[in-house]
């Protein structure tokens, strides 16, 4: 056979924004070596007539760093056309990892990225085959993945490592610092893409701590990111927070010679408009001639929640009580009228930004007591019961002994704005959070999201911008250098889709995680087949690889197979 597959009749967009035309794609041994025409036989050929031909779409916000341990089809994301995913984003990650913190830097993980401690542990297991992070990206080279994956080092477990529970109280003296800029370069060393950080107040860990990257100060990041210009490549992510934001961002670019690519900039994250003056500000940075790129996202930000683990609400201050406290604290709490009323405060204030009138941004998700209730904004629930949308929210909490669930558009759903973030040229797509608050939202279908709404359905972004968004544009931000376009002598990380139906489906609830916990899920919908390194994983909506057996996704180090 003269190649082992062949993509024939489709429509070639390769990635970089150029008009797309049709042909044919030969691959052979893993890589593209025709393109136009592709005469000769093939061991399997598929027909793309009426479809893109499209690079594999390249995720560089993900959350699978416990995942990956117990999953390694990393699903969802190459249902949607994912074909490479970093991980460690927001300063997370699972290494490096002292035997005597496992349990610590699992349960900072239930907290801020929404997992269920129990499916953690039984997923990662009790003999983790690492403690380092260059055996950490060993361990998952040698487990194999069914898609390629770039990691950073995060701040967390760095701070962890070193300062052990302390991390999460205090400033780092000299002596602790030197250590973490040392743990970073041996991970640049053995192949991280960069180095993550994270000031969000929403990041909160286990015994509502702040996770220990929020104890930084940003001499210490400062020392740390000098390690990336030292080694001369890597990337630095940042979560934005007090404390860490334009003026930091621009002293990071500076100490680490490196682009600093910052999340997120969303639609009224400040406010109606905000968007404007954030996006203008982060431009400004780049006319002084810093490298900072602020991930935007294409879908609204909805959190799907209880109140045994509000995390949608606790970066207002009435929750700091609540993060902390156990179900029979967290139910006292929710009953106390002077926790309402200071709720309801933030409720009718315009500074409360997303958390103002939400009522009709929050629905019922799910009530066990009364099904009829589900899929009902909060406020018309409110209003048949003749109360607050706060206490109608709360009282349905309680009657459920918090079982209730509740989804809130948080933020990013204004479409205009939204609209003009995407179409910027200085911004990046990111924050799918693919592997995160598995149980809270989904937003791994943010590829075929984007190819559905905001290209067929409004007509914002032409074919060939978006597959530009989903490829070449988030590589070459992070740094990663032989994924996310196609042209001869490549890997073949291939996308087949039709253009007429490709689109996410509505969220759905399964209970397939380690120890039967549950998640939010999407199917793609036009995804026809994807290949990774060559190798056709997936055709019409399923996979076609042996989940136990070799897979071709590759670990880049330093953003590159070897």
């Amino acid at each position: 056979m003269d190649y082992d597959v062949k993509i024939t009749g489709g429509t070639i967009i390769d990635g970089t924004g150029a008009t797309g035309v049709v042909g044919d794609v030969g691959i052979r041994a893993g890589k593209i070596v025709a393109m136009g025409g592709a005469a000769g036989s093939a061991t399997t050929t598929i027909d793309a007539a009426n479809r893109v031909v499209a690079p594999g779409f390249v995720d560089v916000h993900t959350h699978y760093d416990a995942q990956v341990m117990w999953d390694r089809m990393l699903t969802i994301s190459p249902w949607h056309g994912v074909t490479t995913v970093v991980m460690g984003n927001c300063g997370f990650g699972i290494a490096p990892t002292r035997p005597q913190h496992r349990k610590l830097i699992l349960r900072t993980l239930e907290k801020v990225e929404g997992m269920s401690f129990d499916a953690l542990k039984a997923g990662v297991g009790t003999e983790w085959p690492f403690e380092t992070f260059p055996e950490y990206l060993d361990a998952v080279e040698r487990r194999g993945t069914v898609i390629n994956i770039g990691v950073l080092i995060g701040h967390t477990p760095v701070r962890l490592y070193v300062m052990g529970e302390e991390a999460t109280q205090r400033a780092a003296t000299e002596g602790e610092i030197a250590q973490m800029r040392a743990i970073v370069r041996e991970a640049i060393d053995a192949g991280a893409v960069g180095f993550a950080t994270s000031k969000a107040p929403t990041h909160v860990g286990y015994a509502g701590r702040p996770v220990p990257s929020r104890a930084a100060d940003l001499a210490e990041v400062q020392a740390i990111a000098d390690a990336l210009r030292e080694a001369g490549r890597g990337v630095v992510q940042a979560t934005v927070g007090p404390g860490l934001f334009f003026d930091e961002f621009a002293k990071l670019a500076e100490s680490s010679g490196r682009t600093v690519t910052w999340t997120a900039l969303l639609a009224g994250m400040l406010g109606p408009g905000s968007h404007r003056m954030l996006l203008d500000r982060s431009i400004d940075l780049v006319r002084q001639g810093f490298t900072v790129v602020p991930q935007v996202s294409c879908r609204p930000l909805n959190f799907d929640f209880d109140f045994k683990e509000p995390f949608a609400f606790e970066s207002l201050p009435m929750f700091a009580g609540v993060s902390a406290a156990d179900l029979e604290g967290k139910t006292r709490i929710y009953r106390d009228p002077g926790f309402r009323e200071s709720l309801k405060s933030a409720y009718g204030s315009s500074m409360a930004g997303p958390f103002a009138n939400f009522g009709g941004r929050l629905w019922v998700s799910s009530f066990p007591l009364d099904h009829s209730l589900e899929e009902r904004a909060i406020e018309d629930v409110a209003d048949e019961r003749g109360v607050h949308p706060i206490d109608a929210m709360l009282d349905l909490a309680l009657e459920s002994k918090l079982a209730a669930r509740f989804r809130m558009a948080v933020i990013n759903f204004d479409e205009d704005a939204v609209a003009e973030l995407l179409t910027d040229e200085h911004t990046v797509l990111g924050l799918s959070d693919a592997g995160a608050h598995a149980s809270q939202l989904c937003d791994a279908c943010f590829s075929t999201h984007l190819l559905g709404h905001w290209v067929r359905d409004k007509g914002t972004l032409t074919l060939e911008e978006a597959v530009r968004m989903l490829t070449t544009r988030p590589a070459e931000v992070f740094g990663i250098t032989d994924r996310g376009r196609l042209t001869l002598g490549v890997p073949a990380d291939v996308v087949v889709f039709d253009p007429q139906t490709v689109g996410a489906s509505p969220l759905r609830r399964v209970h397939d995680m380690p120890a039967g916990a549950d998640r939010l899920v999407a199917d793609a919908i036009g995804i026809e087949a994807v290949i990774v390194n060559g190798q056709v994983i997936r055709r019409d909506g399923k996979d076609v690889v042996e989940t136990d057996g070799p897979l071709p996704g590759r670990l880049l180090r330093n953003g590159r197979a070897a």
